[in-house]
């Protein structure tokens, strides 16, 4: 084993060890693909849809080591505000009280009981009972939405990155956001999106149909990890990482 390869297999049983400590061992295949993912292909800059209160990009900055311009994108007004907390130290976190969608315009964004739940989406009728009260509309507000094909160049233009990656966790909103790119999805090297196993979102996608649309429009797999804490023994949804299919031969 040379000395990189120790280096880093050391780096990564401190990970593992300071995030089982934290409750967070869970996050640890993410930030494994992340790291190799975000250097491998040089990424510098990083759209953060549906940031909640900046725990992702929290994550990226601590234990991914991403350096580069992060956009997060928030709707939810009072969750915003803690996402703005977060950011305001930080000159390359950007941060926006929008949702990303199909369209330029106004949208109702449903509220829920639990604000990570929140969605321009509506519940589905049928879910499990773990989800019934968390994911129930408490308000309706308007909201400002861009498409991300008529977003990406002006901040591109401000802000003069090269090489994005999109990261989606819109609950239930994913392929709307993806539509909104429409050919300036092909600008991504990759996206990380929220796959749906059991729907709990009227308008949401199925995790067939969201990896089938992601590879129609040239992205190929390149990681799968859980994201449902705690309910055991069913898969209620799980992140996917697609890598843009003509990069492929770039680590081959």
């Amino acid at each position: 084993m040379n000395e990189g390869r120790v280096k880093r297999e050391l780096r990564n049983r401190w990970l593992a060890l300071r995030l089982a400590v934290g409750g967070r061992v869970f996050q640890y295949p993410e930030i494994l693909a992340l790291r190799r993912f975000l250097s491998a292909f040089a990424v510098d800059a990083l759209f953060d849809v549906g940031a909640n209160a900046g725990q992702y990009a929290t994550m990226l900055r601590r234990d991914v080591g991403f350096s580069g311009l992060i956009f997060s994108f928030e709707p939810n007004p009072d969750v915003f505000a803690r996402l703005h907390a977060r950011a305001v130290s930080d000159p390359r976190w950007h941060v926006f009280n929008m949702a990303l969608s199909d369209h330029d315009g106004v949208v109702p964004f449903h509220i829920m009981a639990a604000d990570q739940f929140s969605s321009i989406e509506k519940p589905a009728e049928a879910m499990e009972a773990v989800f019934v009260e968390r994911n129930k509309v408490e308000r309706v507000v308007d909201m400002q939405c861009r498409r991300l094909d008529t977003l990406l160049p002006e901040l591109r233009e401000q802000h003069g990155f090269a090489r994005p990656f999109l990261k989606m966790d819109t609950q239930g909103h994913d392929k709307a956001v993806c539509d909104g790119a429409g050919d300036r999805l092909a600008d991504m090297l990759g996206v990380q999106t929220e796959l749906a196993v059991r729907r709990l979102y009227a308008g949401g996608t199925d995790y067939r149909a969201m990896i089938a649309m992601l590879e129609e429009r040239g992205f190929a797999p390149n990681a799968f990890f859980a994201n449902n804490k705690g309910h055991f023994p069913l898969l209620v949804e799980m992140d996917g990482i697609f890598v843009r299919a003509d990069l492929t031969d770039e680590t081959a």
